[in-house]
């Protein structure tokens, strides 16, 4: 992977830009005011690349979602520019995508009728939806919600993501066709097929000497590799015929036209089946877009507001439902494909979007002999650049369940999909999350010679304890998970203080949080300690819990005094002295 640090300012580029009023919904417009005359012929090259991939695949993803061939590529051409005005990643490209094509197709395949243009209708009305519920997300600010997202997290998506790219284009590398989706099946497919002799060798031996050119002029910045490969692949295939000799796969014809706005109106009862479509396709794109934004953003290190990338998302497939288009989400195969080329900012997307539209329209027989062993090999010498093993080796090191996070985030995006192998790391690492918190560290605490404040007892095995007080230190929020615990633990180390308690001090710096089942808690362990001759005090405890205790009704039922909380713990302990008259010496 290369490194990016030295291009941005570190400390910049890890703050999140503030800004206010309606620029702050369009940051392509604040790119072009910091737009560098040095990045326009990298964006330009790293576009005319992206052009290569641009067209085969939105033309094959319109296919499988069931709407014709040539409503890919205006999937293609409009999410880009939108995006290019409202969206913050710098490199990120949308377009159609495998990870959609399955919802769209059921609900095409549903109401259809095998008629193409209600098809393309159906599918824009659920671009429109799916656009809406992005655009309410980031307004609503839930962004946060990719907060769960981790760096194990991201590394074992991207590593998923590699390996399901990469064995899904090997077979095409060959020339064969695989029908079963999913790297074990098209592994096992793959397999069968070679054995079966049924491999086109001439088109393996196209596509792997793509894929080495390829290879081999990547540690040169200022060369064009993925340029030079497509163009000399096209050339050898043309030149040699080896379509018509050799059978090698080509992309053939393109079809020709622009998009033009139109409205798709549906049915009434086509109503409820397209929304539900549209909110499932929301779903998915928002988080592939969410786990790849801020894959990049790190790898990158800039900055992107989650919020406005949903934003950013919900105008490009709304724009696209508006221009005859159908869902698009980013893209794990395009967007390593134009980082590789050397893209620096979103223009590279406007580029790739206004080649594929002159292609169009000036030359559509162009790419007409581009083999599709060649593509394979873009997009697996892409996904070779995905993968992360340096960084989950040190992971393993330091902190073991983080790096087996990873491995089923990984193993759960290549053999159940990216969506639902995210859902599943998620999953693993909120119940982790409630592990720590259900289960946290608490403390007895005692003064230390020759060390300042009350530390842990049992790492100071020699400190003194204040006699008749208990010093206890709870290291998590109080919630319903973790109520009944901290009561039992409280009670527990009252039972096993030495000679007789007459108070205990929650020393409560670390609770950020109450909630109503641990407020309950306070209050009858408050009069279980009353009834034992034990006063409950509080330490260090933080205004806003304490103004959550007050909603709750702790404090009318428990206290609210100076005598019930005290600022610090040496202050509590003080004041313990001088009620009980006590003769200690901090």
């Amino acid at each position: 992977m290369k490194d990016t640090q030295s291009e941005v300012p570190p400390l910049a580029a890890l703050a999140t830009p503030l800004q206010s009023g309606w620029r702050r919904w369009l940051p392509g417009l604040k790119m072009l005011r910091e737009y560098q005359p040095a990045w326009l012929p990298r964006d330009l090259v790293a576009g005319l690349v992206l052009t290569t991939m641009l067209v085969p695949v939105g033309i094959a993803y319109a296919e499988a979602s069931g709407v014709p061939g040539i409503y890919g590529l205006y999937a293609t051409i409009v999410p880009l520019l939108a995006y290019a005005l409202f969206g913050p990643s710098r490199i990120l490209v949308l377009g159609p995508d495998s990870s959609l094509a399955a919802i769209i197709l059921a609900v095409v395949m549903q109401l259809s009728g095998g008629d193409p243009m209600r098809a393309i209708a159906l599918a824009s009305a659920m671009a429109l939806v799916s656009g809406l519920v992005c655009i309410a997300a980031g307004l609503l600010r839930l962004g946060f919600i990719t907060e769960l997202l981790s760096k194990p997290i991201r590394y074992g998506y991207m590593n998923g993501i590699a390996f399901t790219v990469l064995i899904s284009q090997t077979p095409k590398l060959f020339g064969i066709s695989v029908d079963s989706s999913g790297p074990l099946r098209n592994i096992w497919e793959l397999g069968q097929a070679l054995l079966a002799n049924q491999a086109n060798w001439t088109s393996f031996a196209v596509g792997a000497g793509t894929l080495v050119v390829i290879l081999l002029l990547k540690r040169y910045e200022r060369v064009p590799g993925i340029l030079i490969a497509v163009i000399g692949a096209t050339l050898v295939v043309g030149g040699l015929d080896l379509s018509a000799i050799h059978g090698v796969k080509v992309l053939g014809a393109m079809p020709q036209g622009l998009p033009g706005f139109a409205v798709p109106w549906l049915h009434p009862s086509d109503l409820v089946t397209v929304l539900v479509g549209g909110v499932a396709v929301a779903l998915v794109s928002f988080a592939d877009t969410s786990v790849l934004s801020r894959t990049y953003a790190a790898k990158t290190r800039t900055a992107v507001d989650p919020n406005q990338e949903m934003v950013g998302l919900g105008a490009a497939n709304l724009a696209t439902g508006l221009f005859q288009g159908f869902p698009i989400s980013s893209s794990a195969s395009r967007t390593p494909v134009a980082e590789a080329a050397g893209s620096k900012t979103q223009l590279t997307g406007v580029f790739g979007a206004l080649c594929a539209s002159l292609l169009l329209l000036l030359a559509p027989d162009l790419l007409q002999q581009l083999p599709n062993s060649a593509l394979a090999a873009v997009v697996i010498a892409a996904a070779i650049g995905l993968f992360e093993f340096k960084d989950l080796k040190r992971i393993y090191r330091i902190q073991q369940w983080e790096f087996w996070l990873s491995m089923t985030c990984f193993v759960g995006v290549a053999v159940l999909g990216a969506v639902p192998g995210i859902g599943l790391a998620v999953v693993v690492a909120v119940i982790e999350f409630l592990w720590d918190g259900w289960r946290p560290h608490y403390a007895i605490l005692g003064r230390v010679d020759g060390i300042r404040g009350y530390h842990d007892i049992s790492r100071y095995p020699h400190a003194r304890v204040v006699p008749g007080l208990v010093l206890f230190r709870w290291d998590a929020p109080l919630f319903f998970a973790n109520a009944e615990l901290f009561q039992n633990r409280v009670l527990g180390a009252v039972a096993q203080a030495p000679g007789e308690v007459r108070r205990i001090v929650i020393a409560a710096e670390p609770v950020t949080s109450v909630d109503v089942t641990s407020a309950d808690m306070l209050v009858e362990l408050e009069q279980s300690l009353r009834n034992a001759g034990v006063e409950l005090r509080f330490a260090e405890m933080k205004d806003p819990v304490k103004d959550k205790l007050r909603y709750l009704e702790v404090l009318a039922r428990i206290g609210a005094g100076d005598e019930i909380f005290q600022p610090t713990v040496g202050a509590a302990v003080d004041a313990y002295l001088e009620e009980h008259g006590v003769d200690w010496t901090p």
